[in-house]
């Protein structure tokens, strides 16, 4: 049999990548025939791929969106960019449709004419249903918010009225425009009891419930009902949220029953409220039939006994009520008033504010009581919607950071109230919910939180918390703990919940938790030092290798604020010339020329003296700092080799690493144009070392960006690959030149099997997508010879030379050549000349 050639075999591994893909792929010619398709698109659509190969793509693209995908296809076959993902509704076999988002590529021949589209479909049916449902919802609760009966405002610290809904506008003739102050439509004698209420409310968020008389534009009296609760950001007071009833009818059925029982007759048949009248002197009591309506009973259901309404009251309520009753009837409260439960007939409870008020005989005993019932549950629904909004997760249901918080002072106050009471927090924080998210999408990602935050609250005792700070951040407040292993008890509890695996929308997700615990016998006085110790100790859990807990000591704090210090001395370091480079030249193996200097930066610091990347490049990432960093590396390097390219050396190439955080910025392209103009340097003298995981990030993003720096002439490698995600769809997919094996690998090739298979891979995998190889870190003949005998291109490393200043350069360029003992000379030295 004749073997088959390497173009054989590279199509024979596109195939088989394409056919097994995960994600859907279909191909098609210039007219729109589907040449091909992979299994996830045929599982996708309910086909075999024989009834979709041969067909027209618009075959099953939905009628309404025919037409524009013809138009579509013209634009991209006439050379036109494939553009950013789009929507298309298609049809499956069953005759649903499916909401696909779709990624285009051109296919190109080797004229580099377009043949045709490659596309990859990705369905995202159950995410614009669930947009839908989130959008209606929001509306329903919109419309409830507006055309609620009550006025519901909000104000600010000063009294300024901040908004109003469509009732409040109607009712009082001002729009929510107007922006007044609560003083400007309050009656004259009131503004300074509104005031008080408002600044007893800031002060000690104490129940609030008043009647004010609201002043409308045009005139009118409008008494209204007005309950109020504190709006609490970040733990401290933002303003009042309140609701305010127009109890207009319910003041002239008040006024009714006092001045005449004929008055009394006509308000029981015009309010809206039930009324009742108890005739204390024969026991009986009458229910107005909106009483019994609001209850759900009819006329004739109820009957004149006060035991009707009191054997309904709710079990916690009856007590309260009849006390509240009775402080009345025997004088000492003016006006009998009080909320409580009561049974409907269809087995709920419903809220009723009851008031009423004895009328007496000449000795004053009370020998008749009537009053109004009116249903609050609407309002009470919507006061402890709010109060728990604003103190719980609205994803999860878990108390939020503000109560959390809460609770953590009192475990605070108690502990140094009780000498031997001990408690502890637990931060967690999930492992790969990154990854997890970004793969199957944030409603999989929301379905995991709320899981995991069902298995934490089975974890815990009635006495502990458990609140969700945000995004994949949960701690856990272990309250009353008898000793230390109780909370690294808890913690393991915890993890080992955690490790079964959840069924999420037809995928089996696995996740883990890093934890990091602190005790409350470290003494602090501030319970926000102690949520900062269980944060700083979960990231080291987390660096010492994930799904683990550990405990913190003081050892870790002083570690934490040297990192400050270290992120202070970054932000200064660079106007403070504080940083410079190193040069180490790559070598091709086979002639040990020089082929490219890579410029590797280093810092000394005015204190700790000089400090490798390893020491700070992580901080510099985190804050940001890498930026301004990674720009002056970038310009000092091109500066530098044109500097040695003017002084007649030969300097080939630089290449300068690129962190992630550089690379997302939206300038980067229009950064790396003027940096190369200012130096003058030609881009096809620079490279740049990405990570794997950077590319992996944004594809389209990232594909477009690497895009734009190869069409300047710049050459892209991937640098320390094999230590990352290792996906081979972006090699196939970006242009780039150059894969450098890790030196963690090629420190132990020659005694570690498993390092020397995965140089021998990328070798092999480099060569088969003809890209360059550069081996970093090579340091010994041995690991030389094992690398030269696989093939690989190019090396880097102390065998040949050490990372050296820049003065100490043009000695290796002079030479062009060297051999692994150090620079050896295959051609006459020439002058070295001398660089500033």
């Amino acid at each position: 049999m004749k073997p088959r050639s390497l173009a054989e075999e590279n199509e024979e591994r596109f195939r088989t990548l394409f056919q097994e893909a995960p994600v859907a792929y279909q191909e098609v010619d210039r007219e729109g025939i589907i040449q091909r398709v992979n299994h996830a698109a045929c599982h996708l659509l309910g086909f075999e791929p024989s009834e979709i190969v041969g067909r027209p793509f618009w075959d099953f693209v939905a009628p309404a969106e025919r037409d524009a995908a013809l138009e579509d296809l013209g634009r991209k076959i006439s050379g036109a960019a494939p553009g950013v993902a789009f929507e298309r509704e298609y049809i499956a076999r069953d005759e649903t449709a499916r909401i696909l988002e779709i990624h285009d590529s051109l296919i190109r021949d080797a004229g580099n004419a377009v043949i045709g589209i490659r596309s990859s479909l990705l369905d995202i049916t159950e995410r614009k249903r669930a947009e839908q449902a989130l959008s209606e919802s929001n509306d329903r609760y919109r419309e409830l918010f507006e055309n609620a009966n009550d006025i519901i405002f909000t104000l600010d610290l000063a009294g300024n009225i901040t908004s109003l809904n469509k009732t409040g506008e109607r009712l009082t003739g001002y729009s929510r425009q107007e922006r007044l102050h609560m003083s400007q439509i309050l009656a004259s004698d009131q503004s300074a009891l509104a005031r008080r209420l408002l600044e007893q409310k800031l002060a000690h968020n104490e129940p609030t419930r008043c009647e004010l008389r609201i002043i409308a534009k045009d005139g009118r009296i409008i008494p209204v009902e007005v309950s109020t609760r504190l709006i609490v950001r970040n733990g401290k007071p933002a303003g009042v949220q309140g609701i305010a009833r127009d109890v207009t009818r319910r003041k002239g059925a008040e006024e009714a029953l006092r001045e005449s029982e004929q008055r009394y007759a006509l308000a029981v048949r015009g309010a809206n409220d039930g009324l009742w009248d108890w005739n204390l002197t024969t026991g009986q009591m009458y229910f107005s039939p909106r009483w019994k309506e609001m209850l759900g009973y009819a006329e004739s259901d109820i009957g004149s006994s006060p035991d009707e309404w009191f054997r309904r009251v709710h079990a916690e309520d009856l007590g309260r009520l009849k006390l509240e009753m009775a402080l009345h009837l025997e004088g000492h409260n003016a006006h009998f008033e009080y909320e409580h439960r009561i049974a409907h007939k269809d087995g709920s409870y419903r809220w009723m504010l009851t008031r009423g008020l004895a009328v007496r005989d000449a000795d004053g005993k009370a020998i008749r009581m009537a009053g109004s019932q009116a249903d609050m549950t609407s309002r009470k629904v919507a006061e402890e919607r709010l109060l728990h909004d604003a103190f719980h997760d609205e994803l999860t249901g878990l108390p939020n950071r503000s109560l959390f918080m809460d609770r953590l002072e009192r475990a605070a106050v108690r502990a140094m109230r009780r000498e031997n009471y001990l408690f502890a927090v637990l931060f967690l924080d999930l492992d790969r919910f990154k990854v997890i998210n970004d793969s199957l999408g944030h409603l999989i990602g929301d379905q995991l939180l709320v899981g995991i935050a069902r298995r934490l609250e089975a974890c815990l005792r009635p006495e502990d918390t458990v609140a969700r700070l945000g995004g994949d951040e949960f701690v856990v407040l272990g309250d009353d703990l008898k000793n230390v292993s109780d909370a690294t008890q808890l913690a393991e509890r915890i993890q080992k919940e955690l490790n079964q695996s959840f069924t999420l929308g037809g995928h089996e997700v696995f996740t883990t938790a890093s934890i990091g615990i602190a005790l409350s016998s470290t003494g602090y006085q501030q319970p926000e030092d102690l949520l900062r110790d269980a944060d700083t100790v979960m990231y080291r859990a987390k660096a010492l290798g994930k799904a683990r807990y550990e405990v913190f000591h003081a050892g870790l704090h002083t570690r934490a604020v040297e990192r400050l210090h270290l992120e202070n001395d970054l932000r200064r370091a660079v106007e403070r010339h504080e940083f410079f480079l190193l040069y180490q030249p790559i070598v091709a193996r086979e002639s040990g020329e020089i082929t490219c200097v890579e410029a590797l930066l280093r810092w000394q610091h005015p204190r700790r003296g000089l400090l490798e990347p390893a020491e700070f490049l992580a901080v510099a990432e985190e804050t940001g700092v890498i930026v301004s960093i990674g720009e002056w590396a970038l310009c000092a390097a091109c500066a530098q080799l044109k500097t040695w390219q003017q002084a007649g050396l030969p300097a080939p190439r630089i290449a300068v690493n690129l962190s992630a955080r550089e690379f997302k910025q939206p300038n980067l392209v229009e950064t790396i144009t003027r940096v190369l103009a200012d130096s003058g340097l030609d881009p096809r003298c620079l490279e740049l070392d990405l990570t794997e995981g950077t590319v992996l990030n944004s594809a389209q993003a990232t594909l477009e960006t690497i895009e734009d720096l190869c069409s300047l002439g710049i050459c892209i490698s991937i640098d320390d690959f094999g230590t990352g995600y290792s996906s081979l769809k972006y090699l196939l997919r970006f242009p780039i030149s150059t894969l450098k094996i890790d030196r963690s690998f090629v420190h132990d090739i020659d005694a570690d099997p498993d390092s020397a298979a995965i140089a021998i891979a990328v070798i092999t995998l480099a060569h088969s997508l003809k890209l360059n190889v550069v081996a970093e870190g090579v340091e010994t003949t041995q690991q030389l010879d094992f690398l030269t005998s696989q093939g690989c291109n190019q090396m880097q490393g102390r065998v040949f030379s050490d990372p050296v200043r820049a003065a100490e350069v043009p000695a290796l360029l002079t030479r062009r050549y060297l051999s692994p003992s150090g620079p050896a000379s295959r051609l006459p030295a020439p002058r070295v000349p001398q660089l500033s």
